[in-house]
């Protein structure tokens, strides 16, 4: 589905132009989330030093866009599906922005595991698995945005549940760690902050597919089952 075509060319422009910013900054987060990982697999604490400094970056995006769509709003008064595609950029980017602090979060997690004299590697195999979920939950809300179409957003919204089992499983095997051997319960911890940050950033991704739901078809769908989400993707 794309935003109808105006009488007024510079308004398609502008709206063209602010998708085209929310997909710059769905990249900048998504490369944030993989560098704060590579560093937690690799131990290359620079990686963590790049993660900080995006993060400024998809802050001033925040900023940007949101103030691009309040101009928008006060020089062309859209209506519709205009209005509801704005109203769900306006909130879409405050998930993203958000992402970014948990992609934040793992890179400063990740210093602490390292800094410190831990008595061996951390396991990050446990975490893996979810952090993979996470990303394609993330790029495929981001597609389904691009291209306004709800072909993915169920299975991103579904997808969460399998996340949140995955950190769950995460949580019970660290328990498991920390009581076979006190002197874990440190790294445990911080590997925790960790699993907890992928699986937010899993929420936000859900987030982000239910926004684009609303954008096309007007229906709030944040608080409502599983199986009215998908019938209102699929209808």
């Amino acid at each position: 589905m794309n935003i109808e075509q105006h009488t007024l060319k510079q308004f398609d422009e502008e709206l063209e132009s602010l998708r085209s910013s929310v997909m710059e900054m769905g990249g900048l987060v998504e490369e944030q989330i993989k560098l704060a990982l590579d560093a937690l697999s690799s131990g290359d604490l620079a990686l963590c030093d790049q993660v900080g400094e995006s993060d400024h970056k998809v802050n001033a995006f925040e900023v940007d866009i949101d103030e691009e769509i309040g101009t928008i709003i006060a020089r062309r008064a859209p209506a519709a599906i205009d209005l509801r595609f704005l109203l769900g950029v306006k909130n879409l980017i405050t998930d993203l922005e958000r992402i970014g602090d948990e992609a934040d979060k793992i890179a400063r997690m990740t210093k602490l595991i390292y800094s410190s004299e831990q008595i061996k590697l951390p396991r990050t195999k446990e975490i893996r698995n979810m952090s993979g979920l996470a990303i394609e939950m993330l790029r495929n809300a981001l597609d389904s945005f691009a291209r306004l179409d709800l072909t993915a957003t169920a299975e991103v919204i579904q997808k969460d549940d399998i996340v949140d089992e995955e950190f769950k499983a995460v949580l019970r095997q660290l328990i498991t760690h920390m009581m076979e051997d006190p002197r874990t319960i440190s790294m445990s911890i911080e590997i925790l902050f960790i699993a907890k940050a992928i699986e937010r950033i899993g929420d936000h991704a859900k987030n982000i597919a239910e926004y684009v739901i609303y954008m096309v078809k007007g229906k709030d769908v944040r608080h409502v089952s599983r199986e009215e989400i998908k019938r209102q993707a699929e209808g």
